[in-house]
């Protein structure tokens, strides 16, 4: 069985105190252009992510979420492109990562889970040897090894005989199983960090209960930092520190999540709360130790 590593921490200072832990991902007045329309689609987002931590970022479609992703992954649609700000993964500014160094990055140091699994993997090779040809490629690990840890991967997102599922293809899995799939695939180099971009979206509402636990919970045991990105507020609420609220490509409001859902300053931030009183969000809208 594979056993995922807790990410070190940073030693505790000379003087006594814990030094805060250095940012895995950092974004600084982040601005996204499509130069094919001359229009600015992003508008100067923010946020800094350290070990451990899971920051959300929800909003409407079209809203800007997904390019902020995007962005920070390096992977901008054609005719978009990071027009202003910063983007910082491991005290690395990605502007001046050569292509080489990026496919060293990623999955290494950041990976992305996104909404349609099926689109990210194979259907005519077993999901199995999909995550152990990673392995073998990324940590020239030898074939019967790469086969080991991937069942262990698929054993530790919680599927049931995994050693099944590693000799099966995408149209024998249910959606659920292959977000479990994708998600074993992308922690399998350990990353630093994870970006769930919708990545629950498709799943009826238990099935996204459990995947949202399984990201909680390697978030607990590893120190993976994860940033969640939704239009559910519910989502954001459920697994985040901080949100980022994000409405025609602005951030309207940002801060700790139970202080937003508190006490929320802008009309779209209410709105949004008021849409998803059904799903129990009065729980974590009560301050801690209120009755």
């Amino acid at each position: 069985m594979t056993t995922l590593s807790p990410h070190t921490a940073p030693a505790p200072a000379a003087t006594g105190g814990a030094p805060a832990a250095a940012p895995v991902l950092e974004l600084r007045d982040v601005r996204i252009t499509d130069r094919a329309a001359g229009r600015e689609m992003v508008h100067g987002v923010g946020f800094a992510l350290t070990p451990g931590k899971a920051v959300g970022i929800v909003g409407e479609s079209g809203s800007g979420k997904t390019l902020t992703c995007r962005a920070a992954l390096g992977i901008l649609p054609r005719h978009f492109e990071v027009s202003g700000g910063t983007v910082e993964i491991a005290g690395t500014d990605i502007a001046t990562l050569t292509p080489r160094q990026w496919t060293g990055l990623r999955g290494s140091t950041i990976g992305a889970v996104f909404q349609d699994p099926a689109s990210y993997l194979n259907p005519s090779i077993r999901v199995g040897a999909q995550i152990a040809e990673v392995l073998r490629a990324k940590q020239g690990l030898g074939r019967r090894e790469a086969r080991r840890r991937a069942v262990g991967l698929l054993h530790a997102v919680r599927l049931r005989d995994p050693e099944l599922v590693y000799g099966q293809y995408t149209y024998e899995l249910s959606g659920g199983m292959l977000q479990r799939v994708l998600i074993a695939a992308a922690i399998a180099l350990e990353p630093r960090a994870l970006i769930a971009d919708e990545a629950t979206t498709a799943l009826d509402v238990t099935v996204q209960a459990e995947i949202l636990d399984l990201l909680a919970d390697l978030r607990e045991r590893t120190g993976l930092a994860l940033v969640v990105v939704s239009h559910d507020l519910a989502v954001v609420a459920q697994l985040c520190d901080e949100v980022l609220v994000m409405r025609q490509g602005e951030v309207v409001e940002q801060g700790p999540t139970r202080a937003v859902l508190r006490t929320p300053r802008h009309a779209y931030t209410r709105l949004l709360i008021d849409e998803h009183h059904q799903y129990g969000l009065e729980k974590f809208r009560t301050p801690k130790g209120a009755s």
